[in-house]
């Protein structure tokens, strides 16, 4: 039996592709592509001109055979249609098909919605629990997410643009207003990354377009984390105050520092006046 390479590709900029992972599509005797246009257009930027065939959750189960009859004349390349194979996509099954026929399989690593989101959250994220795609049907998704209520560890979701104003408000309303951070369009021309409160998200993405990455906070760490931006706003808001500064110009100096929201940092001002 000959390898299967699974092979990383770029999530969004082409760029982002590794030289090894351009020689290996050169090299082998056949790619299997979640989608072939897709996997075209990378092809075509490189010059690389290796037949295709396509592989997807429709002909997964019947192309699986096929596949691996052909790795034991040649050497195969899976890709997705972006970042590593197996990962929320048919290649898994592949994999699996060629293990079994005791075929080599190799990774050759490449860029990651999942690893790109958490490194430019600015969120504690020394262990996180990845759950894919959200489940589509609202009652669906919101047991989920009451299953990782008490999650101390951060949470890492795919979210679609149609999805992602109820997503976000059922995160609202099973995790709380937690920290978190929305990638968009990850890498692409129209790469955007959100940082603030749940409910800010909610206010932010009125109309949201592109595909998402999102990262929550744990649980602990939420807790944590709000009781020590309280404890330094209201630190900072007595400073304020005793340097004769507006309450409009502290209230919103202050939540921009600490991140608490402007409505609980002016509580704290009012709270802080002498007459109060």
């Amino acid at each position: 039996m000959h390898t299967l390479y699974i092979v990383g590709t770029p999530i969004g900029n082409l760029e982002d592709v590794t030289c090894r992972a351009v020689r290996v599509l050169r090299e082998v005797g056949l790619i299997a592509a979640e989608d072939t246009r897709v996997t075209r257009r990378l092809l075509d930027r490189y010059g690389i001109s290796t037949p295709l065939t396509s592989f997807h959750e429709h002909s997964a189960e019947a192309k699986a055979s096929q596949i691996v009859d052909h790795l034991r004349s040649k050497d195969v390349a899976l890709v997705s249609d972006a970042g590593m194979p197996g990962i929320n996509d048919p290649g898994a099954d592949l994999v699996a098909a060629a293990v079994r026929a005791g075929a080599n399989v190799v990774p050759v690593p490449g860029p990651s919605a999942v690893t790109t989101a958490i490194a430019v959250s600015g969120l504690p994220v020394e262990q996180f629990v990845y759950v894919g795609f959200l489940p589509r049907k609202d009652s669906d998704r919101r047991a989920l997410l009451l299953s990782l209520s008490s999650e101390r560890r951060a949470i890492v979701a795919f979210e679609t643009p149609h999805r992602m104003k109820g997503a976000l408000q059922d995160i609202l309303d099973t995790l709380g207003d937690r920290r978190i951070a929305a990638g968009r369009e990850l890498t692409k021309l129209h790469e955007e990354v959100f940082r603030g409160t749940v409910s800010e998200a909610v206010a932010h993405f009125e109309e949201p377009r592109g595909e998402f990455t999102i990262v929550v906070e744990g649980a602990a760490v939420a807790a944590d984390t709000a009781a020590d931006a309280l404890r330094q706003a209201q630190r900072l808001i007595e400073e304020k105050r005793a340097a004769g500064a507006r309450s409009k110009d502290a209230v919103a100096e202050v939540s921009a520092i600490t991140g608490v929201p402007k409505n609980d940092v002016y509580k704290l001002w009012v709270e802080g006046k002498p007459d109060a």
